[in-house]
């Protein structure tokens, strides 16, 4: 196999176990290992070439970035980071150090839970019952049938149902960010009205997964709550991190 590297997954302390039985990306995966830095050290691999953005090693570089949040906090990198050498690698892990540690005491213990509100489907007898424009338009379009009828009716529906969501949105990202130590908003989702992380403390996550199911059925004729998660901590590391002077984007 051809490799160019290092491939970097994340920024780990450097006492931090690396389980025997992990392997990377690529075809044969390959074992993990160390660099180490003051205390701190980039978990690396060699990275096939080319290396693209393959189901095996988007699955690959997550279950590492799992599999090692189970031993302590991880300081996580998107897929496709690639390094020119170990000595780069070393270079950014010694000039952003302290900014590493506190990082990783900052999430110690904690997992990322990510919380995507959508319209809620099936909810036109919601609609009707409670939005009287809604039901306005849906009896003038059953006795004045046509296009135009129906295309006022489909986009006042799909605005309501919008704006029904986040309002929820608005109510339950408080209560949910009661029970973490910190949040952060994520990128626009197709169909999201919003797109919320919560730092949790691992120990609260079955109580964070109750309170998203509690407002779930509280609010299941506005909205579609979709929770994911643990995740690695990808919102709560700075987006320019110790490492982004020397990795680049392989994928």
């Amino acid at each position: 196999m051809t490799t160019a590297g290092p491939y970097v997954y994340g920024i780990v302390a450097v006492d931090h176990p690396v389980p025997a039985r992990l392997r990377g990306v690529g075809r044969p995966a390959v074992p993990l290992e160390l660099l180490p830095v003051g205390a701190t050290a980039a978990v690396v691999s060699a990275a096939p070439v080319p290396l693209r953005a393959r189901r095996r090693d988007l699955l690959a570089h997550q279950e590492v970035l799992l599999a090692l949040a189970l031993d302590g906090p991880v300081l996580p990198m998107r897929f496709g980071m690639l390094a020119p050498d170990a000595e780069a690698v070393r270079g950014q892990l010694e000039a952003g150090h302290e900014r590493n540690v506190r990082a990783l005491e900052r999430l110690a213990g904690r997992v990322e839970m990510n919380v995507k509100v959508l319209p809620a489907t099936g909810a036109l007898a919601a609609l009707v019952a409670e939005e009287p424009r809604i039901r306005e338009l849906r009896e003038a379009a059953r006795d004045h049938p046509g296009y135009e009828a129906n295309l006022r009716l489909g986009e006042a529906v799909a605005h309501t149902l919008a704006r029904r969501a986040a309002d929820v949105a608005q109510r339950i990202v408080p209560e949910l960010a009661a029970l973490a130590a910190a949040r952060a908003p994520g990128p626009q989702v197709a169909e999201a009205v919003s797109n919320m992380s919560f730092l949790v403390d691992r120990r609260d996550v079955p109580d964070f997964r109750a309170a998203v199911d509690r407002v779930s059925s509280r609010y299941r004729d506005r909205a579609e709550l979709r929770l994911a998660g643990p995740l690695p901590c990808y919102s709560f590391v700075e987006p320019e991190g110790a490492l982004a002077a020397a990795a680049r984007t392989g994928a």
